[in-house]
């Protein structure tokens, strides 16, 4: 379905901190280059009837004030929209509140930049997650978006089947792509300083047998 290797190096990803109004907060920000315009990118982004293509479902009111629903996953208040460079909405799943930040930037002829940020608190209860799953646990489902997203424009816009991605990612396939790609968020959690390379470890372990149902290695 994909390159695995190929799609885990051609995202970044980065763990850092930001004081944001609610207060201080840590972020997980993953970006990659697809071969389409700004202005393509950002349709596929916010059309609600182009975004289940390579997404999951999004009903509700797409634009600044309006309340959205991602199908079985978080809803959400739009905060900031900028067309075609940036959006905002608050990321609300399970009771808690996050956000998530959306730039496009233009990267050569008809190459652009997509970049998404997650912004979560800083309290006790994020913490004791973080410690125990690192941030690959919200990592790792957006790069698994990200592929979503490459495998639309490299079919030329057209509708990714969800059967088949569901399949692939239950696969040896799937599996490589989520080891390999958790290893890189181990790798961006020890960067940030935020763990040391056995707690990072540790944390990326239990992630990746989450996402792939084995059980995580002891000690």
């Amino acid at each position: 379905m994909i390159d695995v290797v190929e799609q885990v190096n051609a995202v970044r990803r980065q763990v850092g901190s930001r004081t944001i109004e609610a207060g201080e907060a840590r972020t997980v920000t993953i970006s990659q280059t697809y071969p389409a315009s700004v202005e393509d990118v950002w349709d596929a982004c916010t059309n609600a009837e182009r975004i289940p293509r390579w997404f999951s479902p999004v009903t509700g009111e797409l634009k600044l004030g309006g309340r959205y629903q991602v199908e079985g996953n978080a809803g959400g208040t739009v905060e900031h929209c900028d067309p075609p460079k940036s959006f905002a909405v608050t990321w609300e799943f399970n009771g808690e509140v996050s956000w998530v930040e959306v730039r496009l930037t233009a990267d050569g002829d008809e190459r652009t930049r997509f970049e998404l940020e997650h912004i979560a608190l800083v309290n006790s209860t994020s913490l004791e997650f973080w410690d125990l799953y690192g941030p690959g646990a919200v990592g790792l489902g957006w790069d698994l978006a990200f592929i979503g997203l490459s495998l639309h424009f490299a079919s030329g816009g057209e509708q990714v089947d969800p059967k088949a991605v569901e399949a692939w990612t239950m696969g040896d396939g799937g599996k490589q792509f989520v080891g390999l790609a958790s290893e890189r968020w181990r790798d961006a959690n020890v960067e940030s300083g935020f763990a040391t390379p056995e707690a990072a470890q540790g944390a990326a372990d239990r992630t990746t047998a989450f996402y792939t149902g084995v059980e995580a290695p002891q000690g």
